[in-house]
């Protein structure tokens, strides 16, 4: 008899503003769909591996002006070239489920929208850097601007990294980018943020339900 064949694992990304919940709902997720007998790796973006964490610090600290938007660009495309290629493909080519806090739609939001560059420039960057790979789902959390600001400042002590401190226009447009994403790219759903966690995370599931059936 043949080796058992792995079954490819699924692959999620968490999306949103800040403080619109992301950890608190990547924990329940991973802890459901582990509870499902499947195996969970978390990890995060800009990072995820040694490589990677070390442009997050790069990209992430210092001044508002520490990089102009190409630049920006370029290092968020190699910080995902390195997570790709080390963690995330062998994770599940191994049958494991990998969720990640941020992915290739929040450089489209951030380093594009926000930052004046066309989705083509982000995208074909995404495909020199990492063959253009999507997750099997994209869930963007959405919130009431204001009280997604508070729960920010609260989790940050109002000490915001450089990305993180930029204007309310900004953020405005990077809602609205990813708004966008999902009215045409069926992979990404919009879910609603407010409310008790418990009830957000299963408004999560249900976006992933047909993701848990078997092949």
């Amino acid at each position: 008899m043949g080796a058992p064949v792995t079954v490819r694992g699924r692959f999620i990304s968490i999306e949103g503003g800040e403080g619109v919940g992301k950890s608190t709902q990547i924990a329940a997720l991973a802890a459901f769909i582990t509870q499902q007998r499947f195996e969970v790796i978390v990890t995060r973006e800009p990072g995820g591996t040694e490589g990677a964490e070390i442009i997050r610090q790069l990209v992430l600290g210092g001044s508002a002006e520490r990089w102009m938007p190409r630049a920006e660009a370029l290092l968020f495309a190699a910080a995902r070239s390195d997570h790709v290629e080390r963690l995330i493909e062998p994770a599940l080519a191994s049958g494991k489920w990998v969720i990640s806090d941020r992915f290739i739609d929040s450089s489209r939001a951030y380093q594009g929208v926000g930052s004046g560059l066309s989705d083509t420039d982000i995208m074909t960057l995404h495909q020199i850097g990492s063959r253009g790979m999507l997750p099997d789902r994209t869930l963007i959390l959405r919130l009431d601007t204001k009280e997604a600001a508070s729960r920010a400042a609260a989790r940050d002590q109002n000490q915001p990294d450089r990305i993180q401190g930029r204007t309310e226009i900004f953020h405005s447009d990077v809602d609205m980018a990813f708004v966008s994403f999902a009215e045409r790219e069926p992979r990404v759903r919009l879910v609603d943020a407010s409310g008790a966690a418990d009830a957000v995370t299963a408004r999560l599931l249900t976006e992933i339900s047909d993701l848990l059936e078997p092949a």
